[in-house]
């Protein structure tokens, strides 16, 4: 099965592709390549010798992609053609929570959109958007998801969709948290969902006026709230520290107890394990294609996923596995001290920051751990000389280079632009080309209009240029959000090397346990009262400080003896007790 897709950004009026493609249009009898107006095309049939000029357009705008004769009859639906092709559908399932893993821009908004009736499976015939239910059913195997497209196209199926970018939430509703979940409180819980998921102390705030953390906390209570057979949650955990990414896997485990059908697509590995029951892996290439797995266990799902490698498709998803460090001192290779600090004290409104004394040295990342609004951002922010401390010292000879927590692009121009304007050739070859521009896959974005990136391909961006200036000491603030599973822990890896090979050093605030441990020698831990009081605590070796903060949250973890992932504990489990009761929270070999 051939597939051709053209990547309309990057063959635009005026771009080589475009100039390209209309040289060798119309130049066979088949017309194989067509340029009519500002569109190209070009036929999926195509003779040898035009798939051929196809394939060297510049810019990569056509991509030809060979997928099993098999997936033929998998088609599930196709936006156009030349356009991006979605193969099978995840499949819901009653009393259980389902998974979906894989990367951005291959197909899971798609499928939720198709699984929740906005609009039908068309089965790859593009020009037909309403093909007939019967049809449409008829072309999956008789099984759960055939039943259930059987409920959907008889109306018997009500959906409740938590979106990915919950930032959008203030736009689409101007008011107080209180109207906004009295408006969907179809179950009437609106007392005791408030409560389980902390958002009953900002009722009287407007959506406008919340952090992204309060903004997921009631996205997600908002869900909860109404009456719905089937519960869509995308990226739920984005901007939740470990204490409420484990409350809000509490409270959507207890709506799969009452008999409700649930899909979450997530990208913290550590949660997606403890929360779902059976996980799909989605899996193609941005933009052209994505195929969905049947489900697996979610242990299963995932390690097949960080080892890259899919046995029962036999099918090779990444180069090379995702590896977790393990048996070693990490730091022990540091070099002298880039920065020092010590009883910085600094109060913001009522909030009170106090640290001990610390540094962090060459060649070391320092993982910067704790709950949501006890200083962490605060605390780098002084580092970074943004905000001046009311007391205490930093020695502040180091140059920084700083990524805050919310990234956004106001720069006219394209991606390549941007770069050069911010760290000139740097990123184009070399070292820093191999190891960041790559591994980001910032490379692929460089026609993109900067001012319309995805949240995952501006975070991408922006961990580029942070890493592309010339600094002694690297800030970054939250640099997993936004980023798929695998862009995590590439981006980890990024960081991680750039720090080893030019002796520099880092700070990383994030809540991803996976990200913390790839990227990690040291942690920093910050203790204290959300929005009133924070205390910092380090740094601290790898396992000490895990083990402090996870102490702080109840919460243990565990290394998979497979891939050597860490795995939360079953609260309460053998194995949650008996590392409790050792004091061993984060992992024990």
């Amino acid at each position: 099965m051939r597939v051709a897709v053209l990547i309309e950004e990057r063959c635009k009026p005026n771009s080589n592709a475009f100039a390209y493609l209309k040289k060798y249009s119309a130049m066979c009898e088949r017309e194989c390549i067509q340029v009519e107006g500002n569109k190209c095309r070009i036929l999926e049939t195509a003779c040898p010798v035009c798939f051929t000029r196809a394939k060297h357009c510049p810019d990569e705008a056509i991509k030809i992609i060979n997928l099993p004769e098999e997936l033929d009859t998998d088609l599930t639906h196709s936006y156009g053609e030349n356009s991006f092709r979605l193969f099978r559908l995840p499949s819901p399932r009653q009393d259980q929570i389902v998974g979906i893993l894989g990367p951005n821009g291959i197909g899971k908004s798609t499928a939720i959109n198709l699984l929740s009736g906005a609009f039908r499976p068309n089965l790859g015939d593009w020009k037909n958007p309403s093909p007939e239910w019967e049809e449409v059913i008829k072309s999956f195997p008789r099984g759960e998801l055939r039943d259930y497209l059987g409920l959907v196209s008889e109306g018997e199926v009500s959906i409740a969709v938590k979106p990915q970018y919950i930032d959008k939430l203030p736009r689409i509703f101007d008011g107080k948290v209180s109207a906004l979940l009295r408006r969907v409180d179809d179950r009437e819980e609106l007392e005791r969902l408030s409560e389980l998921m902390g958002v009953d102390h900002i009722q009287d705030r407007s959506l406008g006026d919340l952090s992204g953390g309060e903004l997921q906390r009631v996205a997600i209570c908002a869900t909860l709230l109404k009456e719905a057979d089937v519960y869509f949650f995308d990226e739920p955990s984005s901007y939740l520290d470990i204490y409420e990414r484990m409350r809000m896997v509490r409270v959507i485990r207890e709506l799969a107890e009452i008999g409700k059908r649930i899909l979450v697509v997530e990208h913290d590995l550590a949660i997606l394990d403890v929360l779902c029951d059976s996980t799909h892996i989605i899996y193609g290439e941005r933009s052209a294609y994505g195929i969905f797995t049947p489900p697996r266990s979610t242990r299963t799902a995932i390690n097949a996923y960080l080892e890259g490698f899919l046995p029962e498709e036999n099918i090779r998803i990444r180069e090379k596995p995702i590896q977790f460090l393990r048996g070693r001192n990490r730091g022990e290779e540091a070099g002298d001290p880039i920065l020092k600090w010590g009883d910085i004290g600094k109060n913001l409104g009522g909030f009170d920051l106090r640290t001990g004394e610390g540094q962090v040295k060459s060649a070391e990342v320092v993982g910067v751990v704790g709950p949501n609004a006890t200083g962490k951002t605060t605390f780098v922010r002084i580092i970074a000389g943004e905000i001046d401390p009311d007391e205490g010292w930093c020695t502040m000879d180091a140059k920084v280079s700083y990524k805050p927590q919310h990234v956004r692009s106001d720069f006219s121009g394209t991606v390549q632009d941007w770069l050069d304007s911010e760290i000139g050739n740097k990123w184009r070859s070399g070292e820093f080309h191999t190891q960041v521009t790559r591994t980001l896959q910032v490379d692929k974005m460089l026609e993109l209009d900067a001012r319309q990136l995805s949240g995952g391909e501006l975070q991408a961006v922006c961990i580029a240029i942070c890493l592309g200036k010339e600094a002694d000491l690297y800030l970054f603030d939250e640099p997993s959000a936004h980023l798929d599973a695998n862009a995590r822990m590439e981006a980890a890896k990024a960081i991680r090397r750039t720090m080893e090979s030019n002796e520099k050093a880092a700070m990383v605030i994030d809540n991803d346990t996976y990200f913390l441990d790839i990227v990690s020698d040291s942690i920093l831990v910050f203790q204290g009262e959300g929005g009133r009081k924070g205390k910092a605590v380090g740094p601290l070796s790898l396992r000490k400080g895990m083990n402090l903060f996870l102490s702080d949250a109840e919460v243990s973890f565990r290394r998979d003896v497979e891939s050597h992932r860490p795995r939360i504990n079953k609260p309460n489990s053998r194995k949650d007790r008996e590392q409790k009761s050792s004091g061993e929270y984060f992992y024990s070999e």
